[in-house]
């Protein structure tokens, strides 16, 4: 695995774990859950909110930093934006195993089929707003079923 080149493409690739040879985005999901956990514990779901926008303005200057260094639209090493939607699909849910785990599949499965409007602002939407974007749209729909499932089951 190769080192992060400046500080853009570290923050990007969230300290190289973009460049793992297979599923970044997968990695990317998977190292925001213990945070999520931590920030949820430290503060609540407000906290991990705020963090989700914190780390989505930050990924959005680092992404459209690093998409230009690199001369491709969406590198799949940043991963940044993984962090933002897998922190959003997580507010709802209270850190258990099976609450992150659930989380974290349902964030990844939308993020991967990208349902309306996540496919539109993947195609449509470039540079570092665009590559966030979606993610946070994927995360916002995973928010959404967390909402409706609330009104039926105590989670």
């Amino acid at each position: 695995m190769r080192r992060p080149h400046g500080s853009a493409e570290w923050v990007a690739t969230v300290g190289g774990i973009g460049l793992l040879p297979k599923a970044p985005g997968t990695w990317g999901s998977l190292v925001a859950l213990p945070f999520a956990w931590l920030i949820t514990l430290w503060g609540g779901s407000a906290a991990l909110l705020v963090a989700a926008a914190a780390v989505a303005f930050v990924g959005i200057l680092a992404a459209d930093e690093a998409a230009k260094k690199s001369n491709v639209a969406d590198p799949g090493s940043i991963v940044i934006d993984e962090v933002a939607g897998q922190f959003l699909a997580l507010v709802l849910i209270a850190p258990s195993w099976i609450g992150y785990a659930v989380g974290f599949a349902a964030f990844r499965f939308l993020d991967i089929v990208k349902p309306w409007p996540v496919s539109w602002a993947d195609r449509k939407i470039k540079g570092g707003f665009g590559i966030v974007l979606d993610d946070l749209l994927a995360g916002a729909y995973v928010l959404l079923i967390m909402l409706v499932v609330r009104q039926f089951v105590a989670v």
